[in-house]
């Protein structure tokens, strides 16, 4: 198993549209604005954090976290705020987690299972992303799970980038993938929550 460039990453894009928009080189400024880099660096690609389906757990509906019998109300909708230079972002307070959806959607092959990660501009911001993997014939937009660690409340910017995928091909397809399995996250759109 290796991990794989931006080359072949570019020509997977090609032949099987494994990311959907894809960025084919690192966008670090859009309209003369600098961004958190996304799209495709040396050995991994950027994400973007969208702008539909970013929640907040707060303890204001709900009175604890149960993720075999999962409670909607325990989330709230944040404000999408908007910057002095256009951007736009969602304000996390310190010390809470939310969870929100990538711009792309994901098509894996059998052989390729990708890593996600967090990004090291935001971790020093006190962002923790959390690191999820993408199995093998998974499909769908990839819920970002993220926790301000911070004693601040932390801006966190949409269509910008969120965290990085690391793709890794083994050298035979597995017995037994995602698809095959029925797993309980393939194909969604949107954001999807703990489910059992």
């Amino acid at each position: 198993m290796t991990i794989k460039s931006d080359l072949w990453l570019k020509r997977m894009v090609e032949e099987s549209k494994m990311i959907d928009p894809f960025l084919p080189e690192l966008v670090r400024e859009v309209e003369g604005n600098k961004i958190i880099s996304a799209g495709s660096s040396s050995y991994g690609y950027d994400m973007r954090l969208a702008d539909d389906g970013f929640r907040i757990f707060s303890s204001v509906y709900g009175s604890e976290i149960d993720p075999k019998h999962f409670d909607e109300d325990s989330l709230i909708d944040p404000e999408l705020r908007t910057a002095d230079d256009g951007s736009r972002y969602y304000l996390l307070p310190p010390h809470h987690y939310g969870l929100g959806v990538s711009v792309e959607t994901f098509r894996m092959p059998r052989n390729i299972t990708g890593i996600a990660l967090g990004k090291s501009t935001y971790a020093r911001a006190g962002l923790l992303v959390n690191t999820t993997p993408l199995e093998a014939s998974w499909t769908g937009r990839l819920v970002v799970e993220i926790a301000n660690l911070a004693n601040l409340p932390l801006r966190v910017y949409v269509n910008e980038g969120i965290g990085q995928i690391l793709f890794f091909e083994s050298d035979e397809e597995c017995g037994t993938s995602y698809e095959d399995r029925g797993g309980k996250y393939q194909g969604q759109t949107g954001l999807t929550f703990a489910k059992v």
